[in-house]
């Protein structure tokens, strides 16, 4: 396994990550328990998780990814062997169901992390993310998005309350670092800024999606990353599953695209097309697609870790033992004669 520090810290994780949204949808608690056991016997420390998994969210269901890797820890005393992550969720109509009304400030962050404490039977966490943030703006990729005005005072004096809230976390000994997750890059820099202005703990990732098919963080994102140490958490890095191959011919029997046709970020059709010519040209250097596409992600520069998610622990040792794959200057070559062709095809 690789390691990498949290931003400015001496805090190490895996350059892979796990990943627990099927926790208690796809996953029993026991196929959970046995992933989490699988992944920190091969050397991944780093585990992620949210409030609102797992997904897709719904009011049954809600917190049980976290309860199950809390009850992991209560069986297992792994706490120091591990990397915790969890996340507050941002304003969403639909998710009320967890705070009514759900805003990112200072009552429902307190509120959220007590309740993530007691799920995930720790009494801190290593990481703690806001999921998306409060303001509109294109956190989802959405195309021809039209970013509506909104009182700019209201946004900063949202932010500053929110990260003020999460430095307190930092100081009480609930939370040891910070994070963004579904930001762009002028909310990752207002918090830098921010940071600085106030002498508040500097955040030390954005947790955004990054993948053969969504490779839009280059653009400036990744320059932050590296110029400001906030390094990308990537997630999706095989497209919601797109890029293994599986959904190009029949429908897997049980998985989340067949499932839950919601989840169509990934599935159109110049992503199919791409993903056909990505899968040509693992098969031509005798790797599989799935490793091929994670290695890709792994070798990035500006990466703090690789999420990965997988409903068996066979799906689980393939994405994990991606990081002993190192892509030659030749298949990064091929790779971006076909990103040329279709350029980001799924933002």
């Amino acid at each position: 396994m690789i390691y990498s520090k949290l931003g400015n810290t001496n805090i190490e994780v895996s350059k892979i990550c796990l990943g627990t949204m099927t926790f208690g949808e796809q996953n029993t608690e026991s196929e959970a328990h046995d992933q989490l056991n699988f992944a920190l016997d091969n050397g991944v420390n780093f585990i992620d998780t949210a409030e609102m998994y797992p997904v897709p969210p719904n009011a049954k269901t809600q917190g049980l990814s976290e309860k199950y890797i809390g009850s992991w820890l209560k069986k297992n005393k792994k706490r120091k062997d591990i990397i915790l992550a969890s996340k507050v969720t941002g304003p969403m109509p639909d998710f009320t169901y967890i705070r009514n009304p759900l805003q990112i400030d200072k009552q429902n962050i307190e509120e959220a992390i007590c309740h993530t404490l007691k799920r995930l039977n720790t009494d801190y966490l290593d990481l703690y993310q806001i999921h998306w943030p409060q303001r509109q703006t294109n956190y989802f990729g959405k195309l021809n998005f039209i970013n509506n005005q909104e009182d700019e005072n209201k946004i900063i004096d949202n932010i500053f309350e929110s990260y003020e809230t999460l430095n307190n976390l930092i100081i009480s000994g609930k939370v040891r670092t910070i994070g963004l997750s579904n930001d762009t890059s002028w909310g990752v820099m207002k918090f830098i800024e921010i940071a600085k202005q106030k002498s508040l703990h500097k955040i030390v990732t954005v947790q955004n999606p990054y993948s053969l098919l969504n490779r839009l963080y280059e653009i400036n994102m990744s320059e932050i990353s590296q110029m400001e140490n906030v390094k990308l958490l990537a997630y999706s890095p095989l497209g919601f599953g797109i890029l293994t191959g599986k959904y190009l011919k029949a429908s897997p029997k049980n998985a989340r695209l067949t499932l839950w046709k919601r989840f169509d970020r990934y599935s159109n059709k110049n992503s199919k097309k791409a993903t056909v010519k990505y899968i040509e040209i693992a098969k031509k250097f005798g790797i599989s697609p799935t490793q091929m596409a994670l290695s890709f992600v792994n070798q990035q520069p500006f990466i703090t870790s690789n999420i990965v998610g997988a409903t068996n622990i066979t799906q689980l040792k393939e994405n994990i033992n991606s990081i002993g794959i190192k892509l030659s200057d030749e298949i990064l070559k091929e790779i971006e004669l076909i990103h040329t062709q279709y350029p980001n095809p799924a933002p």
